[in-house]
């Protein structure tokens, strides 16, 4: 286990930033060997995937983790220790990129996955985030998350119901925020063919896995920009929740304000919507903008600095709450 100083920090913003020190480890004993480490003790820490969905303020003054458990096996239920004929258990490692494991379920012939495909990062933080895309999230398909505990280097195991998944939310970024590292997560997955097509165009796909993938990755490569070419998180924003009065209020001036109900009290409103009619969609701010074919991504058009993005953001948000009463927050995690 070595320590790395001075060590440049992924992230798919291409915005340069360095932490005082770095490590990687390949399983569990690795883990537990750096955190009983003086260096880890001594030091702030954060455990990051891919880098997909942070925003480096300035340099971290501290010690950045990263995950290299890799490996896809198929289990037994870890929650339940179930096994049905019709379902199948994979247990994946946290640091298996995530649209590879999502390749591996359709290649496979396995069905729950692949609405989630071609989301950047990685498995961990796709339990941590309760990623999500097309009708479907993360919590859809978790069975079980497996942990170390920072403070004791045990190991524990988090049930689908204990992980308390809300949307883009778990107990890893709430309760329990900074106490565990994701070492593996095990997902239920089925061996018939379950569809989730009734979310935005996907109603005419072929009911056909490999299809289905190839039509949701054709989809997100014209909507959203390739972070090699122009830096960017993919979604900015999360998707706001009004009241039911809140949104009727907002019908009678806004006739065209799309919604989906989430309940019979609550809807969600689509920021990127929201955002557009600000008149924000492909204005800049500096080096930073909003893409031009998707509100509600924020990219860098080359020579971004973290501020002049979150400044980007802060003025949308203001200009959204202004205009709509309605506020927007991040789905990026600021760092700094």
């Amino acid at each position: 286990m070595i320590f790395q100083e001075n060590t440049p920090i992924a992230n798919t913003f291409g915005i340069n930033t360095q932490s005082r020190y770095f490590a990687e480890y390949k399983d569990i004993s690795e883990l537990q060997e750096i955190l009983n480490s003086d260096i880890f003790k001594k030091n702030k820490f954060l455990h990051i995937g891919a880098g997909s969905n942070l925003l480096f303020l300035s340099d971290f003054n501290g010690v950045i983790l990263h995950s290299k458990i890799q490996g896809i096996t198929e289990c037994r239920g870890v929650a339940s220790n179930a096994h049905y004929a019709d379902e199948v258990f994979l247990r994946a490692g946290a640091g298996v990129l995530w649209d590879d494991f999502v390749k591996y379920t359709v290649e496979m012939g396995f069905f729950g996955a692949e609405n989630l495909s071609l989301i950047p990062g990685e498995v961990g933080a796709a339990a941590v985030q309760n990623i999500g895309a097309y009708g479907v999230e993360a919590k859809d398909i978790i069975s079980a998350v497996e942990t170390v505990e920072i403070s004791s280097g045990e190991t524990r195991i988090f049930t689908n119901e204990e992980c308390r998944f809300a949307y883009r939310e778990s107990i890893f970024k709430d309760e329990e925020k900074g106490k565990y590292i994701v070492t593996s997560v095990t997902f239920r997955l089925s061996k018939t063919p379950i569809f989730r097509l009734d979310y935005g165009n996907l109603s005419e796909c072929p009911k056909d896995l490999p299809a289905i993938r190839e039509t949701i990755i054709k989809i997100r490569e014209e909507k959203l920009p390739d972070y090699k070419v122009l830096g960017n998180a993919g979604s900015f924003f999360k998707n706001p929740y009004i009241c039911i009065a809140h949104y009727e209020g907002l019908k009678k001036h806004y006739p065209t304000l799309p919604h989906y109900p989430v309940n019979d009290e609550v809807v969600k409103i689509p920021a990127a919507w929201l955002i557009e009619q600000c008149g924000w969609k492909g204005k800049s701010l500096g080096n930073a903008a909003v893409y031009d074919k998707q509100a509600l991504v924020i990219v860098n058009k080359g020579g971004a600095t973290a501020q002049e993005i979150k400044a980007l953001s802060d003025k949308i948000i203001a200009d959204v709450k202004g205009k709509f009463h309605i506020d927007i927050c991040p789905e990026v995690n600021f760092i700094g």
